[in-house]
């Protein structure tokens, strides 16, 4: 007897939406060849009915409510593609759970600050939230931990996680231009959210570490728990400085569980020019997971735009119309523990610049300064000058942040700084 078809309610219908009712029309015979039962779409909800898709809707029933759609008797599957932390994406997707149907999520903002209550209550009810395309875009990361690695013990977590930020600090470097002038171009590309600071911030590759050590390290999700900090004061003579020493600067995601509890960052770093990372251009995305036994995965894809995204949500949906039932992050929601937030304070080297004013003595005072908090020189340069003011660069032997910072709070004392210094850790991967 051939199964059932699997029934679908979609809501929000932006590029990601429409990307899958594309995927389903055009890959129809394809889907049903590979999981043995036919997908369809019941239902479909957006902001605008009216509005011209470029795809045909007439074949599924409108709902201008996309709670009252996810609590529909004729749907298995509710499609969450609204986004937004809370508001309608919550509740819709609260509602589905409460009507007994599992759901597929893009929505990383959503769960990085109320998965493990979405996730509790759908296990308690034996449904499934589902979320591939919330991060990496097309990159099946989440599959990866959830199944391929299931039987390794993680022992890192690391990527570029945020395709804007990295076209931006590629186009800098290629193009020699300042941060300003290329955040324009990416704005005028409309590639940056609509609050561009979710992505220049590190807000929306925070939420994807979140999500991802979550699975990696069995531990409850701990948005509030990840270091933030965007790219907005990095320089062109910093992009410049890093490729001297043969760098690159990444805005970095590191996830690892130590002894003094859960370190997660999302911070910008200087990674080897050669190295994995170092090579990665333009808006792709990378994830690295380190195993005690799988040693080093490296998964690099597409992490944006309609494609990608919606064959991460339509992997999802096989794998539910195959009958694959898999905790939401892998153990389930009821037994993760509640992660101990521990500071990045795993030793590095990192890289500071800063201005000095035109005073005798300067460099002695920084030089102090970095050895009374036990801070040692790898190298130090100073270059030209400008309006009274010295820029000198410092690379450091290995620290921690809070011996650097430390050091960097006693330099603003001596009053020899012109502004603040940038600090960037250098990350060997």
């Amino acid at each position: 007897m051939t199964p059932a078809p699997l029934r679908l309610a979609i809501a929000g219908l932006g590029t990601v939406g429409v990307g899958v009712i594309r995927m389903i029309n055009r890959n129809a015979a394809l889907i049903e060849a590979r999981t043995g039962r036919a997908v369809e779409i019941v239902a479909v909800s957006a902001r605008s009915k009216d509005k011209d898709r470029g795809v045909s809707l007439s074949a599924f029933a409108w709902e201008d409510d996309p709670v009252a759609m996810a609590k529909r008797d004729d749907i298995d599957v509710f499609v969450e593609l609204m986004g937004g932390t809370d508001g309608p994406a919550k509740a819709a997707t609260e509602a589905a759970i409460a009507a007994g149907h599992d759901v597929v999520t893009a929505n990383k903002a959503m769960l990085a600050v109320h998965g493990q209550a979405l996730a509790t209550a759908a296990e308690a009810s034996g449904k499934l939230i589902r979320f591939e395309a919330a991060v990496a875009g097309g990159i099946p990361v989440v599959k990866a931990l959830t199944e391929g690695l299931a039987g390794n013990e993680i022992t890192r977590v690391l990527g570029v996680m945020n395709g804007t930020c990295n076209y931006i600090l590629t186009r800098m470097e290629t193009a020699g231009l300042p941060y300003d002038a290329v955040f324009k171009e990416a704005s005028d590309l409309g590639y940056l959210e609509a609050d561009p600071n979710l992505d220049v911030g590190g807000i929306d590759a925070g939420h994807k570490l979140a999500l991802l050590s979550s699975i990696a390290f069995g531990t409850q999700v701990d948005f509030d728990g990840v270091v933030l900090e965007g790219i907005g004061s990095i320089t062109i003579e910093d992009i410049r400085a890093a490729a001297d020493m043969g760098y690159r600067i990444k805005l970095l995601g590191v996830a690892q569980m130590t002894g003094r509890g859960l370190e997660q960052r999302m911070t910008p770093c200087l990674v080897p020019r050669l190295s994995p990372l170092g090579q990665l251009e333009g808006g792709t995305n990378m994830v690295i997971l380190e195993g005690g036994d799988s040693g080093t995965i490296v998964l690099r894809g597409a992490g944006a735009g309609e494609g990608p995204t919606a064959s991460a949500v339509m992997s999802d949906i096989l794998d539910i119309a195959r009958g694959t039932r898999v905790a939401t992050f892998g153990q389930p929601a009821a037994k993760l523990a509640k992660a101990k937030a521990a500071k990045a304070d795993t030793p590095a080297a990192f890289y500071v610049r800063l201005h000095l004013t035109d005073k005798p003595g300067a460099l002695a005072k920084v030089a102090a300064s970095l050895g009374e908090a036990g801070v040692s020189i790898a190298q130090m340069r100073q270059q030209g000058e400008t309006e009274g003011l010295a820029q000198v660069l410092i690379v450091t032997h290995k620290t921690t942040r809070d011996a650097l910072d430390s050091a960097l709070s006693a330099m603003e004392a001596t009053k020899v700084m012109g502004g603040h210094a940038v600090a960037l850790r250098i990350e060997e991967v």
